[in-house]
Parts: C-alpha cells; sequence; structure tokens
C-alpha cells in the first residue's frame, strides 16, 4: 500500500538555535521524532524531500526588506525583538521550513498525498509582512495558502489555528481578501494581544476572519464545542478547496506558558473534526504545520495522537464524555453576535 500521509521533518530544523533556557528549542522536534521512531509510525509516513523556498516565494507575503532583514542574520547571533533570536543558520532553515512546506501542500494538491504534517521549525505564525515576532521569522502557514492560490489556482482556503496565541501575522496576511478564511482559538488576554471577536476581516475580507477568544483554564469540552457549533457550519458553508492547520499544543494541559487544558484526546478530537471536514468538502486535503507548544514530552505525545488517527491506526474522535462548562455560553452567543451576517449555518 502507498503512503498517503506526508511528514516534513529534518536534522536542519535543529539549526535554528534560540539559546540557553529558551522555550522555542530543537529539543521539541528532537522529543516529537523519537516519539514517532520509536513507535514506528515513522515508517507509515512518506517523507517530503526538503527545498529551500525562494525569495519570491518568501515574498507572497513578505516585503523585500523583511526578507533582507533575516537574510542579514547569516553568520550571526542576534535578536529580531524581545524574545525573537536569529542564529548563524536561522535564515536558511527558515527557508528550508517554508520550502518543505511547500513541497507538502504541492503533493497534497496534486494527489500525490492526502494529507501530511510539516513538522519544522522556527514556527511562522505571529511573523507579520515587515516584522518578525514571537519567536517566528517567515509566516509558513501563510506563504503556503498564498502559494496555493497563486500558483495552484486556489480560491478557497480555510486556515484553523488553534494555538494558544493569536496568529496576528496570519490573519493580518488575508484581512482584506475572501481567498482565505482564517479561523483562531486562543487565549485571551494574552500575546500578542490580536483577536477579539470584533476583529472579522475588511474589504473584500470582512467575514473571512473568525476570532474566538477564549479565558485561561478551558479544556477538551470547551475546545470541542467551539470546533463543532462554529467551525463546522462555517466550513460547511465556505466549501474550502484545502484546510490548513496551524497545530500549535501550547493550550496542552502540562505547557509551561499556555495555562490551558487541553489533552492528546482533546487534539485528537480536533484533529477528527477537521479530518471529517476535509473528507466532506475538498477530497480530504489537509496540511498540519506545527507553531507552538513547549512541553517536551507534550508536544510529542499530542502530535503522536493526531498522526495516529491520520495514518488510520486510530478510531476517529466522534465525541468527548465531558460537558463544556457553563460559561463558555456566553462566548459562543458573542461569536454569534459578529459572524451571523456573514454565516446562515452557525446555531447557539
Amino acid at each position: 500500500m502507498s503512503k498517503s500521509v506526508g511528514v516534513v521533518r529534518s536534522e536542519i530544523f535543529m539549526n535554528h538555535d534560540t539559546g540557553y533556557g529558551h522555550p522555542e528549542c530543537s529539543e521539541r522536534l528532537v522529543s516529537i521524532y523519537g516519539l514517532l521512531d520509536q513507535s514506528e509510525l515513522s515508517k507509515e509516513l512518506k517523507e517530503v524531500e526538503l527545498r529551500k523556498a525562494t525569495k519570491q516565494e518568501i515574498c507572497l507575503i513578505h516585503s523585500e526588506y523583511h526578507y533582507s532583514v533575516i537574510e542579514r542574520t547569516k553568520g550571526k547571533n542576534t535578536y529580531l525583538d524581545g524574545d525573537t533570536p536569529a542564529s548563524p543558520e536561522s535564515f536558511e532553515t527558515a527557508l528550508y521550513a517554508v520550502g518543505g512546506l511547500l513541497t507538502l501542500t504541492e503533493q497534497v494538491l496534486s494527489g500525490k498525498l492526502k494529507t501530511g504534517f510539516a513538522l519544522v521549525r522556527p514556527p511562522g505564525h505571529h511573523a507579520e509582512r515587515e516584522r518578525a515576532m514571537g519567536f517566528c521569522l517567515f509566516n509558513n502557514i501563510a506563504i503556503a495558502s498564498a502559494w496555493a492560490i497563486k500558483e495552484k489556482g486556489l480560491k478557497r482556503v480555510l486556515v484553523v489555528d488553534f494555538d494558544v496565541h493569536h496568529g496576528n501575522g496570519t490573519q493580518h496576511s488575508f484581512y482584506d481578501k475572501e481567498q482565505v478564511l482564517y479561523f483562531s482559538t486562543h487565549r485571551y488576554p494574552f500575546y500578542p494581544g490580536t483577536g477579539w471577536f470584533n476583529e472579522v476581516g475588511e474589504g473584500k475580507g470582512e467575514g473571512f476572519t473568525v476570532n474566538v477568544p477564549l479565558p485561561g483554564g478551558v479544556g477538551d469540552a470547551e475546545f470541542d464545542a467551539v470546533y463543532t457549533k462554529i467551525l463546522m457550519p462555517i466550513a460547511r458553508e465556505y466549501k474550502p478547496e484545502l484546510i490548513m492547520v496551524s497545530a500549535g499544543f501550547d493550550a496542552y494541559y502540562d505547557d509551561p506558558l499556555g495555562g490551558m487544558e487541553v489533552s492528546e484526546q482533546g487534539y485528537a478530537r480536533l484533529a477528527s473534526i477537521f479530518m471529517e471536514l476535509a473528507e466532506e468538502l475538498c477530497n480530504g486535503r489537509l496540511i498540519f504545520v506545527l507553531e507552538g507548544g513547549y512541553s517536551i514530552e507534550g508536544i510529542a505525545k499530542c502530535v503522536q495522537a493526531i498522526i495516529l488517527r491520520m495514518i488510520g491506526r486510530e478510531k476517529l474522535v466522534k465525541e468527548l464524555e465531558e460537558k463544556p462548562s457553563g460559561g463558555l455560553e456566553k462566548i459562543l452567543n458573542e461569536v454569534y453576535k459578529f459572524q451571523k451576517h456573514y454565516w446562515k449555518g452557525i446555531e447557539i
């Protein structure tokens, strides 16, 4: 049987050195790759050939100025902002992260692969057109989405972001465009301070940004309710041709930064929702892209839980036993208030 699930992985991604004690460290990938090898999941994945993204591809989202700022970090140890370091090989590593994701995207769109997971670093969803921030240099998922639109002629890409931090860079990349629907759940108030209910897009993009800010401490049942009651009807109405997922695992219950309570089973449930939507709406085309997640052991367990569903070794999680807390209803009603004008399928 040919392998239908692709993976982007390489020792190259260890070359982005964030320095001692930084949460976005290479040990995150060491842990993920190690668990995939140990559990023999690696044998069931098709490793995607790496390449470096071109300047032209990076500039689908970023300015030439931003590209040159990152390029000038070659051979140096420096900080691009207060928490975003660059090391001598960070620029090239970031190019490989984008390039690997682009190859994966091409293979999923061409039908060579059905789904895939880009296990890359540095992460990307905070990177703005002209600014590296929040551990991110280039916006991997935004570039891949823009590339699919420009090079493959896609008209509707759904980008889902469940990282505990709002993906400000991804939101701003498509805020005035209708070709990408950006859907985010994130803790609020929290870094980077964006992602309130009323941020819905502007111009042609109005209605194509959906933000669900959540308080600290919520877990599996609340996430399940949000994605079932808000994302699923919106996605069915939007009818994406590709689903891309910014997969940050810092809402995990043991994450040192996130302050949330999502478990491996909770992430498996989210993956099951995305897989169900992809099968129904876009021939199964679904790509996960690693973002945050700083529990070294936890991030590996969460990725493993998702990949087990992607390869079909474990059944999709159809429902959870827990029920959401009472405070969630107010949040769902607030989302409904801002989104009901754009999406008729939402019923709270």
